[in-house]
């Protein structure tokens, strides 16, 4: 959790060069070779092939669009401030998982998912009188990871995590790949390739690695350890994010948004302490 902001700061670095489509599909594409690399060199090459195709190749599309919306956004936005909006996302998680899978969903988690909510205006309200419509985007991001959440916890257990990074990484390239070509045949100037230079190739590359090693780190953790326990870590991110955020972009967080986090961060682990309890006691 503290080393994944970095994809995210790097990727507002890029914006100002490439588009956001753009740097999204780097990120992807160098996880797949990441992958690949990987299983080749310590032998694992069989592991990459999913039991099942069809989900892991949704969850990769999800992930990417979740990916594409919130480098879209943090080309708009300081990371801490779209990242503090995200944070909603054990919430969203939270209804989907009672409308879907029919998890219980009492008073208390109810309350909890309002205090976020809160949270969460109080950070919408001055960053959408500053940058408008983008203030949203992080909430969509938020949607579509819980969605990818989702189908984690419905499917847990299915695939190895080989085959989870390789299905993300062929998904992302491919979907985005797509959206590029299409952009670039098309002319759009927001989802037109630009030749990068080789410095900003590299740093591309880089996040690619940077989103290998930690979502690695992160699917390894919650097959080894409890959800509950784990998910309030999530909120480290807001740390790396803000002290990045500064030195790199002199962006700080103003008395409001930290507010906001605050009660965010307050629901957020109220619901992993309620996860927890009832796994206890079933």
């Amino acid at each position: 959790m503290l080393i994944l902001p970095m994809m995210d700061i790097a990727a507002k670095y890029l914006s100002s060069y490439m588009p956001p489509l753009q740097v999204t599909f780097g990120r992807f594409f160098f996880q797949l070779v990441v992958c690949v690399v990987f299983a080749a060199v310590t032998g694992q090459f069989a592991l990459i092939k999913s039991k099942r195709p069809g989900i892991n190749f949704l969850r990769g599309t999800l992930l990417a669009m979740a990916s594409l919306i919130f480098f879209t956004a943090v080309k708009f936005m300081p990371v801490t401030t779209a990242m503090a909006i995200f944070f909603v996302e054990p919430m969203i998680l939270t209804i989907l998982a009672a409308v879907v899978l029919k998890e219980k969903f009492g008073i208390r988690r109810l309350g909890a998912i309002l205090i976020g909510l809160v949270g969460a205006m109080m950070i919408l309200r001055p960053s959408f009188a500053e940058v408008g419509l983008v203030a949203l985007l992080p909430l969509a991001t938020a949607s579509c990871f819980a969605c990818y959440l989702l189908l984690n916890r419905k499917y847990a257990g299915t695939d190895n995590l080989l085959a989870i990074q390789f299905s993300a990484g062929l998904a992302g390239t491919l979907i985005l790949g797509t959206l590029l070509l299409i952009g670039s045949v098309s002319g759009a100037e927001d989802f037109s390739f630009v030749v990068p230079s080789l410095p900003h190739l590299g740093l591309v590359a880089a996040i690619g690695a940077i989103s290998f090693v930690g979502h690695g780190l992160v699917v390894t953790a919650f097959q080894k350890g409890e959800a509950g326990v784990l998910a309030p870590l999530q909120y480290l991110e807001i740390v790396s994010a803000t002290i990045l955020g500064y030195l790199i972009f002199s962006d700080f967080p103003d008395a409001m948004t930290w507010a906001g986090i605050a009660l965010i961060i307050t629901g957020g682990v109220y619901i992993a302490h309620r996860e927890r309890k009832l796994q206890h006691s079933g």
